[in-house]
């Protein structure tokens, strides 16, 4: 991760790739494909996924433009969460910029549904996520989540969670050339009823809190921080990057403001 002008943006970079723009700035347009994680291109196609994790990270420590260099295809996994980057952000430090920081306010509810899966944003004073997950498993069964997000809560609630997978889908999506490098140190594995990391969970619902994670990450396509209420129930990232495109689809549902008074610290 290398420092960036003001208003450039978050800017993945194909370092592997030299016969075609390796360039693939993030935008909710820029979203080609939400299996398992969400993956970005350019118009030459160059691909990037994987990129919620470290996205969130960004949200979180309120960094607005970052060059991310990557020599493949695929963000690391690290351990599952976004601790790991945000362990390297700090290392780094941040730089306060001379740019005045805007902010998306939602101004009217955006909802999308599919089946029984819901997203949706909603006018609040501050960012807040909640979100509802359920499965037929009693390793997760039925959880829920609703906190305001800033960089102390984000560190505390929601950095250390890990994606969580089931064995019996590993060998299906190996088939199709998902989730080869998945192991129980990048994830939590379900078995059954059972989870099959030897440590077990960090949290008793680290898995709704990873999807709040998630949440967090791909809202941030949008290049902005966010004054408003997303909430996800039995959602995934295909219905997240759905609720950012529906919301850039109704302009007159949110604006841009320069100063929120309660992020007034952020950098």
């Amino acid at each position: 991760m290398r420092p960036a002008v003001a208003d450039m943006g978050i800017v993945f970079v194909r370092t592997d790739v030299h016969d075609r723009d390796n360039r693939v700035p993030v935008t909710a347009d820029a979203v080609c494909q939400t299996q398992l994680g969400t993956v970005i291109n350019n118009a030459d196609d160059v691909r990037v996924s994987t990129i919620e994790h470290l996205m969130a990270a960004l949200a979180a420590l309120s960094i607005d433009n970052c060059i991310v260099e990557v020599d493949g295809p695929e963000v690391p996994i690290m351990d599952g969460s976004s601790e790991p980057f945000v362990q390297i952000l700090d290392r780094a430090g941040r730089r306060r910029q001379e740019a005045v920081r805007q902010y998306i306010e939602i101004l009217a509810p955006i909802t999308v549904e599919e089946g029984d899966k819901r997203a949706g944003l909603l006018p609040a004073d501050r960012f807040e996520v909640a979100f509802e997950i359920a499965f037929a498993s009693k390793a997760i069964g039925r959880q829920a989540v609703d906190l305001a997000i800033d960089e102390e809560s984000f560190r505390a609630e929601l950095s250390d969670c890990r994606t969580f997978g089931f064995v019996r889908d590993v060998e299906a999506l190996r088939a199709i050339g998902l989730a080869r490098g998945g192991s129980m140190e990048n994830a939590v594995v379900i078995d059954g009823d059972r989870v099959l990391n030897p440590e077990g969970l960090r949290r008793p619902d680290e898995f709704v809190r990873h999807k709040a994670l998630d949440a967090v990450g791909d809202l941030y396509v949008l290049g902005k921080p966010i004054i408003g209420r997303f909430e996800g129930v039995l959602a995934g990232h295909g219905l997240n990057n759905a609720v950012v495109r529906a919301l850039l689809a109704q302009p007159r549902a949110w604006r841009l403001r320069a100063f929120a008074p309660a992020l007034a610290e952020a950098v």
